[in-house]
């Protein structure tokens, strides 16, 4: 009988120390936090601007059953058109054989309008973007772990914070190319980087560009400094719970530890196709914030910049980047 009793209460009991466990690990990996503040740099739509310049001139139908720039167009302006006044005499032996013509240089114009849109795009870099109504865009984002040293950099994007205009298309070009700036300068305490891109049609791009923006925002303990369309807040940060040893040392929550990192992180959505390489290298990331630094304004839809800690005093320990951001490579 006992030992049907303890055979029934084992499982019991481990399923108790296993809880026991969790809530010891749980509870003494938050006794050590500290308040991760946030700042926030965004602003932008997903509609497009009427002023916009598409990359390729839209087509014409020439009447007569081809695309062109009319049928006495010259080459430049879209084609070579159909020759409507070529007379109807001394051609290949009457209508039949005219017919073959058009139908000939037709087949030629639209095959070199072809090859020229084709070679426009493949020059640039970039794909074509016509006066579709629901064009293809680019949602890249772009991470970066630093050493908790560089305060200067704090200080650089919580300027660039108070002094942005996100309502703009040049305004907000300006805020990717300072914060690229910003992190550009510093190399020396580069530590981490990651990024991607996912490629979507305009209706689906902006829940895309939320949920890369809404899981960066979701670590963070609250939003301390915020620039987000020309709304400018700013807020005192929660109270941090002191760690052991904290209270016998009131310096520490001024001065940079060893295992503490600063992470920003640069979204942005633009109209036809970015697209970041693999970011396995100090090199590599060197690249990719050029490459995100040098987005023309006519071409981004939205931009947001994140980074924490923002607020004096808090810290982000190695912990907090392994638990929060895995997919960091180190460089």
């Amino acid at each position: 009988m006992r030992k049907k009793l303890q055979q029934a209460t084992k499982p019991l009991f481990k399923s108790l120390l296993l809880l026991c466990l969790v809530f010891t690990l749980a509870f003494s990996h938050s006794d050590g936090a500290l308040a991760a503040s946030g700042g926030r740099i965004g602003g932008g739509s997903f509609r497009m601007p009427s002023s916009s310049r598409p990359y390729s001139s839209p087509r014409t139908y020439a009447p007569g059953g081809g695309y062109g720039g009319g049928y006495y167009a010259p080459y430049p302006g879209g084609g070579f058109g159909f020759p409507f006044l070529l007379p109807f005499w001394g051609i290949g032996g009457g209508f039949g054989g005219l017919f073959s013509i058009l139908i000939f240089i037709a087949i030629a114009n639209f095959l070199l309008q072809t090859f020229r849109r084709v070679a426009s795009g493949n020059a640039s870099g970039e794909s074509e973007v016509s006066y579709n109504s629901n064009p293809s865009v680019s949602v890249t984002r772009l991470q970066v772990g630093l050493l908790g040293s560089a305060r200067n950099l704090q200080t650089e994007l919580n300027q660039i914070a108070e002094t942005a205009d996100t309502n703009s298309p040049e305004g907000r070009a300006e805020i990717l190319q300072e914060a690229s700036l910003a992190l550009l300068r510093h190399p020396e305490y580069w530590v981490y980087a990651g990024g991607g891109t996912e490629q979507a049609r305009l209706n689906a791009a902006e829940a895309q560009f939320n949920r890369f923006s809404l899981a960066e925002r979701s670590k963070f303990t609250g939003e301390t400094l915020s620039n987000v369309n020309n709304q400018l807040k700013a807020t005192a940060p929660k109270d941090a719970l002191p760690a052991a040893g904290e209270l016998d040392n009131p310096t520490r929550l001024i001065t940079e530890g060893p295992g503490e990192y600063i992470i920003v992180t640069l979204l942005a959505a633009t109209l036809g196709k970015l697209q970041l390489g693999d970011i396995n290298s100090a090199d590599d990331l060197r690249q990719a914030l050029r490459q995100f630094g040098s987005i023309p304004g006519e071409q981004l839809l939205a931009i947001e910049v994140l980074w924490t800690p923002q607020a004096e005093g808090d810290t982000l320990t190695s912990d907090d980047v392994l638990a929060e951001y895995p997919d960091l490579k180190l460089v």
